[in-house]
């Protein structure tokens, strides 16, 4: 009977050992998700996303000059089109900011505010109503998506591999609508506006 007793009491301290392990393991998942949210990689993301979130808001108001002074009709459409998308994806990132429970904040973003200031230049150095503005608009607007289609791409990838799934679908779905827009833009230029630049004298 001892030996019986003294089974059970193995028993039991084993099965209590084995929820005392279990509970350990779910412990350490938090505390990996909590590392996760502390690691470089993470912070470098987080800060990657600001970045980005400050160059669409700069977008937004860059493109209102933009489409100001574009000379065609289809020009200042494709421009007030990419504005409004530009909107809608500024609202994408204030979405992934809450996935990640994180604050939406602007970080200067220095290299869109150097593509805008070209721009900006182009406008001042070409001749109102010409083609050639056209032209150089278009080039100048594209600088812009290239931009935007490195930083989507880079930060969807790692958002894949950080384990992110649906703050990895908000910026492919922000990627494939830059990618459209470069390809629109480019087949405004090919229709006409290059030839009819290439024209002016």
């Amino acid at each position: 009977m001892a030996t019986k007793t003294a089974q059970t009491t193995t028993d039991t301290n084993s099965k209590t050992e084995t929820a005392t392990d279990e509970k350990m393991k779910v412990d350490n998942a938090t505390v990996k998700k909590d590392e996760m949210k502390n690691a470089p990689l993470h912070k470098f993301f987080v800060d990657a996303l600001k970045d980005i979130y400050f160059a669409e808001n700069a977008i937004i108001d860059a493109l209102d000059k933009m489409q100001e002074a574009a000379t065609t009709e289809e020009l200042k459409e494709a421009f007030e089109d990419h504005q409004l998308q530009t909107k809608k994806h500024v609202s994408r990132l204030e979405k992934v900011f809450k996935l990640l429970d994180e604050e939406p904040q602007k970080k200067e973003c220095e290299a869109i505010k150097g593509i805008i200031k070209e721009g900006e230049e182009i406008i001042k150095t070409t001749k109102e109503g010409s083609m050639t503005r056209d032209a150089a608009l278009i080039i100048a607007a594209q600088k812009v998506e290239h931009y935007e289609i490195a930083t989507y791409g880079g930060l969807a990838q790692l958002a894949i591999t950080m384990g992110h799934d649906k703050v990895a679908d908000l910026l492919e779905k922000t990627l494939q609508e830059e990618e459209d827009t470069d390809y629109d833009l480019t087949e405004i230029a090919e229709t006409y506006i290059n030839f009819d630049a290439e024209q002016e004298g």
